[in-house]
């Protein structure tokens, strides 16, 4: 293998560096005539009630990987983008990377509820909420997505969420994922694309982030946009893996000039801050009139900034003998970023407002890849999906669904099958001078950022699936 077919083929996974950009008027006609009852659920059977019933576990546990030298494959990697290796099958978790970014609408309610505010400081609450929400699944995951393959899709409607999303990897070279999510009911849409960027530190995997998220409330004629914090992976040589955010997300209410300012903050030297998120909203004169805090694994909660400030004053004042004690007392680890001990609950300020509170993970999950439950439903396939289903999409994957079913020597062998296969297709573009052309997103300009964005072009969900290509 070349230098650029490792380029090509890496896993790209431990996601978090996002690039979302991009909408079109197609998108939104789709979803006004979206009402054919032989297309809803995806072609699975509803239960009694009219809502389809999601699987809560995988077919097979999580294998172990104890016996598994990460260092061996990393050692020559210090400072490098992760993208340019290639990794072993045992890294992932049986998702693909383009459902990896399905989950961002796992907390879909806080869209719908932000649709509902007659306010714009009450709606960028919601959102505010909504973005750190989008990242909350990446807690204890340290599994990395299958990479996707050139042309790959990814579908998924949830009429009980009242959303539906599109994904499609349109770039290999440098990988790049677009999607477009959009309410059942003409409320909302939400669409960018990916390109993670991955590096590691020695003891470290940081992925940074890049990029804009656009989320428009059609109702109310606005567009937010933000952009995620950096995520951070310690102990990949030695120790319990453990996981961080942090840096400044700044969201924009492009019509109103409202901004939120969230603050993911780093752990610190002693882990009080570990997980935490601080910010406040201010309108277009920059009067601020919300402070909202809480931690990004947990909830979220929005105060009023002077109740807010007169908390953390009396809070410092309780805090500087504990940390003089605790200076004596620290020490360093060479051998590994030990996670810090800290109290996973947040101090609530008196008067304040719940924005969101995480949901509680199956007792199995971490036989699960420590998959939520929403993830574990990502890859379900029911009699009947494959009749609805474009031949692309990644619930057909054979590596993916081997791994699933805990074949772990034939999702290695599928891997390396598939790859080979995308291999061979552009090698033989190359040699006829062909270009690759995207099915559903084409490159376009967002015009909130006024970027370069991919945009959802429509007609996906008319299930018109002929000349796609066979990759897999």
């Amino acid at each position: 293998m070349n230098n650029e077919d490792e380029f090509y083929d890496a896993v790209t996974g431990l996601d978090s560096d996002e690039s979302y950009e991009g909408v079109s008027e197609a998108s939104f006609k789709d979803a006004l005539v979206f009402d054919s009852s032989s297309q809803k659920n995806n072609g699975s059977v509803p239960q009694e009630n009219g809502i389809k019933k999601h699987r809560t576990s995988l077919p097979a546990p999580m294998f172990s990987r104890n016996n598994i030298s990460v260092w061996s494959i990393l050692r020559k990697c210090i400072g490098l983008e992760l993208s340019k290796i290639t990794m072993p099958i045992a890294f992932n978790e049986p998702l693909s990377f383009l459902q990896r970014i399905t989950e961002y609408m796992e907390h879909t309610y806080l869209i719908n509820r932000a649709c509902t505010m007659p306010d714009s400081i009450e709606r960028m609450q919601a959102v505010a909420a909504f973005a750190v929400s989008a990242v909350a699944s990446q807690w204890d995951r340290t599994g990395k997505p299958f990479n996707p393959l050139l042309g790959e899709t990814y579908e998924l409607t949830r009429e009980d969420q009242g959303f539906r999303l599109l994904s499609e990897q349109v770039s290999h070279h440098p990988p790049v994922s677009a999607f477009h999510a959009e309410s059942l009911v003409g409320d909302f849409v939400f669409h960018g694309s990916i390109y993670p960027k991955l590096k590691f530190w020695g003891k470290s995997v940081e992925a940074e982030p890049k990029g804009t998220i656009t989320l428009e409330l059609l109702k109310h004629n606005e567009a937010y946009t933000w952009s995620n914090p950096y995520c951070c992976v310690h102990n990949i040589i030695l120790g319990k893996l453990w996981i961080e955010q942090y840096g400044t997300v700044e969201i924009v209410n492009h019509s109103t000039g409202d901004k939120c300012v969230l603050n993911f903050k780093p752990c610190g030297m002693f882990g009080k801050e570990l997980h935490r998120v601080e910010g406040y909203i201010q309108d277009k004169s920059k009067k601020k009139h919300c402070v909202i805090y809480g931690k990004w694994t947990e909830c979220m909660w929005s105060v009023d900034p002077q109740a807010y400030e007169a908390h953390k004053k009396s809070e410092k004042r309780g805090d500087n003998k504990k940390h003089k004690s605790e200076e004596q007392e620290g020490a360093e680890n060479d051998d590994a970023d030990d996670m810090p001990d800290t109290q996973e609950t947040v101090c609530v300020v008196p008067g304040s407002t719940l924005l969101w509170r995480i949901d509680s993970r199956p007792a199995h999950s971490t036989q699960m890849y420590n998959f939520t439950n929403f993830a574990m439903s990502l890859n379900e396939l029911e009699p009947g999906m494959e009749a609805t289903l474009a031949p692309t999409d990644c619930r057909f994957r054979p590596d993916i669904r081997a791994m699933e079913n805990g074949l772990m020597e034939e999702a290695s062998q599928e891997k390396e099958r598939l790859e080979e296969k995308q291999r061979t297709s552009r090698k033989e573009r190359a040699k006829d001078e062909e270009e690759w052309n995207t099915r559903w997103f084409q490159m376009g300009t967002n015009p909130y950022t006024n970027a370069s964005a991919w945009l959802y072009t429509g007609g996906y969900f008319n299930r018109n699936y002929q000349d796609l290509p066979d990759i897999y």
